[in-house]
């Protein structure tokens, strides 16, 4: 598929809406894929270590 100029590209044949909404909705599924076990590990290992500190403490 060829476009005449860069704001052909971004309207997609009047369906650029539609295919950049998608495309944005992919990537921000994607990036939480990738970011919600990161944080999930920090959030387990700062638990971990607060519980550890109780226990020595007593």
């Amino acid at each position: 598929m060829s476009f005449a100029s860069f704001s052909d590209f971004l309207a997609m044949g009047h369906h650029g809406l539609y295919v950049w909404t998608a495309y944005g909705i992919c990537l921000t599924v994607l990036a939480l894929n990738v970011a919600a076990p990161i944080l999930a590990r920090k959030r387990y290992l700062q638990q971990e270590a607060r519980r550890l500190r109780r226990e020595t403490e007593k």
